[in-house]
């Protein structure tokens, strides 16, 4: 059965990972583990079967501030009191574990910590920035884009517990 991990910089070899969108690249080389330290991120991966250093897959997550005028009316109305969101920062699949259906894995294993912290912590909302050509794969899962941004993408917490509970 897979999980995921927190990062580990003694564990995992960061400098394998290779998911072809140099910044994605660098930030968990460079900067995850420094992120962490400071309590501004999480970085979660998905550790190769065969050999745990391997990174299959890696997502952030953190919290961020809502846009509320670049949502929906009927939802700007109702969550007019809300200031925050979980973030997924980030989320990327090493190019040699692509067309597996890991991103589809850490996604929505990603989603069920978010869901899982809105419990404790309550936030209306999951937002994503979606990397170069990646709105699409987020669309199927229900998330939908804040007017005038289209790289960031929202799903509601209610959303997401219908969804994760099929």
């Amino acid at each position: 059965m897979m999980h995921t991990a927190l990062l580990d910089k003694a564990k995992h070899d960061r400098n394998r990972f290779h998911c072809g969108i140099e910044s994605l690249d660098n930030y968990l080389k460079i900067s995850a583990n420094q992120q962490a330290k400071r309590d501004n991120t999480r970085t979660f991966v998905l550790e190769d079967a065969n050999d745990n250093s391997h990174i299959v897959g890696f997502y952030t997550l953190t919290m961020t501030t809502i846009a509320l005028s670049a949502l929906p009316d009927k939802l700007q109305k109702k969550h007019r009191s809300s200031t925050s969101g979980g973030l997924i920062a980030r989320l990327a699949v090493d190019q040699r574990y692509k067309g597996q259906g890991f991103g589809e894995w850490l996604l929505i294993d990603a989603l069920r910590k978010l869901l899982t912290a809105s419990d404790s912590v309550a936030f209306p909302f999951v937002i994503v920035d979606a990397k170069d050509g990646a709105i699409r794969f987020y669309q199927r899962y229900g998330f939908r884009a804040f007017r005038d941004i289209p790289n960031k993408l929202f799903i509601t917490v209610a959303d997401l517990r219908v969804s994760l509970a099929r």
